[in-house]
């Protein structure tokens, strides 16, 4: 049996305590858009768990603030979302299903769950995400390596092999050998943004570091540099 109870920690706020037999142990847990909760076995008294939560306060603390921060990043998906890919749409689907499932089709990205489901359950979250890379990567595939082609030739530029990633940081990066590597969320970003990205890497070709030449030679083929490395400081690889 499932029971919870809701205490105020002093310098913390409201930690809930969540009993259930299969838990072994006394153990701290805490999820973004989730808050922190504490995992207290049948066998353990409720002032014990207050305990435990009072001496790990400080832990507590500063662990929250990297959730939070997560949070702020991070989109929280529900009907309410709005996002897009270059061409996809997500849409969230409650309806008379039991159980989560989604599918990628004529421009929507579907998910569709139970109309009284959790959203803020973290694997639900995690799922949504998975959708989404699993899309931009398909489109990723079929669009990056040909602009890349099209921009090479253009402005002669050669490059050994390409690959797409789902990078944590990095727009795009270029190896001493010449082999490009893409990050799928480009296709979150506009064209001239895009071929930006695209050209910067070619670039790097040529000229293996950020020198005055490689910045000379990108402001050759790419115009309104200075402009669109501002505009790119709206964008994020993470969402």
């Amino acid at each position: 049996m499932k029971v919870e109870k809701k205490i105020q920690i002093e310098g913390l706020g409201e930690v809930t305590l969540k009993r259930d037999s299969r838990f072994k142990r006394l153990s701290l847990r805490m999820a973004p858009n989730k808050g922190i909760w504490i995992n207290v076995p049948s066998f353990v008294d409720w002032k014990v768990a207050v305990d435990f939560a009072q001496s790990h306060k400080d832990w507590i603390a500063k662990q929250n603030l990297k959730i939070k921060a997560k949070e702020s990043k991070n989109i929280f998906f529900d009907s309410n979302t709005v996002f897009r890919t270059k061409y996809h749409e997500l849409k969230m689907n409650p309806s008379q299903v039991n159980r989560v499932n989604a599918s990628v089709k004529q421009g929507l990205i579907q998910i569709n769950y139970p109309e009284s489901f959790d959203m803020k359950t973290e694997g639900f979250q995690d799922f949504v995400r998975k959708m989404i890379v699993e899309t931009l990567r398909k489109e990723a595939s079929q669009v990056l390596p040909k602009r890349l082609e099209e921009l090479a030739l253009r402005h002669g530029f050669k490059y050994n092999k390409v690959s797409i990633r789902n990078a944590s940081t990095r727009w795009g990066s270029c190896s001493g050998d010449n082999n490009i590597s893409l990050n799928l969320h480009l296709m979150r970003l506009p064209e001239h943004l895009i071929d930006m990205v695209l050209l910067h890497e070619l670039c790097h070709t040529i000229e293996k570091n950020h020198s005055k030449a490689f910045w000379d030679l990108l402001d050759k083929v790419c115009s309104n540099v200075s402009a669109k490395k501002k505009e790119m400081k709206a964008y994020s690889t993470h969402f």
